[in-house]
């Protein structure tokens, strides 16, 4: 098999959005925690637990990585990069840190690596649109995945650029602030619109309500960097491969966009099979009334009639374009 990339089927909107539809602002990411990983083994030992080449993290760059069961599936991801010191700091969802943290700690051994719940000593920001990337008082580093040191914060800070999130044909920019006050004043942003740009990046946080419900393609994980298939073995390294190379996958994430309410976790139903889910919201938020959300779907299900939210009869759902090309497998 080859892998050969191709374009969302769905057409981008040709039109930008009027300014008032897109979130801008600053907000403190609550529902964000971080892990520290200290220790001069600590790059090989997170080298060996997940899917992304950490030993190829330098000082200035931030990566998308998964951390698998044994079968492959996605306990959690993580956004991971390097402070001052020389730590690897990893942000990923609040609600399922505890077990995460519990879980890779088991596997530490002898390894010189000390695991840390750093989220007290390290609040995370979002920050969105240009005038939520104003508050950096300086420029944002200009690709996704960039890390930057900020000045004028309590005790100094780092920003790292996250993906886009495309708003209509407009792309708006993105980026994770650790620090404990913002350099320079931001308008407010809710909760909700910045989970709600989170989606329309087509960027996968695995949160509680979804861990261990999805191989990292099924989230294209893969397709914005969060999977090296080059490096060493991890736990469900086999899975995640076998997925890759055999043509097995026929589940994908995409952007969807809703009238309702959709919530991490909930089914989703197409009308040609309405006995039985079609997939699962991995993310989803609202904004200005309307929800936007990261689904997972059988491949088949967008190929036309009707998506579900809920139930075979429950809200529609309508397919949205992804900021990105989906990799797929090619006889």
């Amino acid at each position: 098999m080859i892998i050969v990339g191709m374009s969302s089927p769905f057409p981008a909107q040709a039109d930008a959005p009027p300014p008032s539809a897109v979130p801008q602002g600053a907000v403190r990411l609550h529902d964000w925690g971080v892990i520290r990983a200290h220790g001069e083994d600590a790059a090989t030992f997170l080298q060996g637990q997940l899917t992304s080449d950490v030993l190829g993290v330098g000082a200035r760059q931030a990566r998308l990585a998964g951390y698998c069961s044994a079968k492959g599936r996605l306990l959690a991801t993580f956004v991971v990069w390097r402070d001052a010191a020389g730590d690897y700091l990893l942000a990923c969802s609040a609600d399922l840190l505890a077990a995460t943290l519990k879980r890779l700690s088991m596997f530490v051994l002898r390894a010189k690596c000390k695991l840390t719940d750093a989220t007290g000593d390290l609040p995370l920001w979002g920050l969105a649109g240009e005038a939520g990337l104003a508050a950096l008082g300086g420029p944002a580093p200009g690709a996704a995945w960039g890390v930057a040191a900020i000045d004028g914060t309590a005790g100094g800070g780092q920003v790292v650029r996250l993906p886009d999130a495309r708003v209509g044909g407009a792309a708006v920019p993105r980026a994770l602030l650790a620090a404990g006050d913002l350099p320079r004043p931001a308008p407010p942003l809710d909760a909700a619109a910045w989970r709600w740009l989170e989606a329309r990046s087509g960027t996968a946080r695995i949160v509680a309500a979804t861990t261990e419900q999805f191989v990292p393609q099924m989230v294209n994980l893969e397709a914005v960097g969060g999977v090296s298939f080059q490096k060493g073995c991890y736990p469900g390294q086999e899975v995640v491969a076998r997925s890759q190379y055999r043509g097995t996958l026929k589940r994908r994430a995409f952007v969807v966009s809703s009238q309702a309410l959709l919530q991490p976790g909930q089914e989703v139903f197409h009308d040609a099979d309405p006995g039985q889910p079609a997939g699962m919201v991995v993310l989803a938020g609202t904004h200005a009334g309307a929800s936007a959300g990261l689904v997972e779907l059988k491949l088949a299900a967008t190929e036309g009639g009707a998506l579900h939210l809920g139930s075979a009869d429950g809200p529609l759902l309508a397919l949205d374009a992804l900021p990105y090309e989906l990799p797929t497998l090619a006889a």
